[in-house]
């Protein structure tokens, strides 16, 4: 093999692990990822995950707001690479509404809509770029029935 051909090789198998078009594949398997999120409005429109923010949770490292882990009791969300905004929502609230209620919580992470599947992320996938990823606390503010946990569509605004 030649210097060009190794070299294209590697060209090649660049851009099939990560292509331009916002693309991330790993273990066969192709996602879609993203750098902006919906536009914020008093009432946007998201879908709310679940998320263990716990030292041994499956939120991977530290938030990345305080660098600090935080209990599943505290209200507490992680949003969109789009949403986060670099970081400028941390440590702020949003009201998150769904249920026929509404509750105030504090954002103290990413979730990365750019990376996944690696050790940093906890092997997961990258977030769409509509997520408020909470605690349970959050679920449990909201009135959700713990087997009903997992996915919900919900609204949310700055508070």
């Amino acid at each position: 093999m030649n210097n060009f051909t190794i070299v294209r090789f590697l060209l090649v198998l660049l851009v099939a692990v990560y292509s331009s078009e916002g693309r991330l594949q790993t273990s066969g398997k192709l996602y879609t990822t993203y750098k902006c999120s919906p536009p914020v409005s008093g009432s946007t429109k998201a879908v709310l995950t679940l998320n263990s923010f716990e030292e041994d949770g499956d939120g991977g490292g530290p938030s990345e707001c305080d660098s600090k882990y935080h209990s599943d009791n505290e209200l507490v969300v992680a949003l969109s690479t789009g949403w986060y905004s670099g970081g400028s929502r941390c440590l702020n609230n949003v009201t998150i509404s769904a249920n026929g209620r509404s509750v105030t919580a504090m954002v103290v992470d990413e979730c990365d809509s750019t990376m996944g599947c690696d050790d940093d992320h906890d092997y997961q996938p990258p977030c769409p770029n509509n997520i408020v990823d909470a605690s349970k606390a959050v679920w449990k503010a909201l009135g959700v029935s713990e087997g009903d946990w997992g996915e919900l569509d919900i609204t949310w605004s700055d508070a």
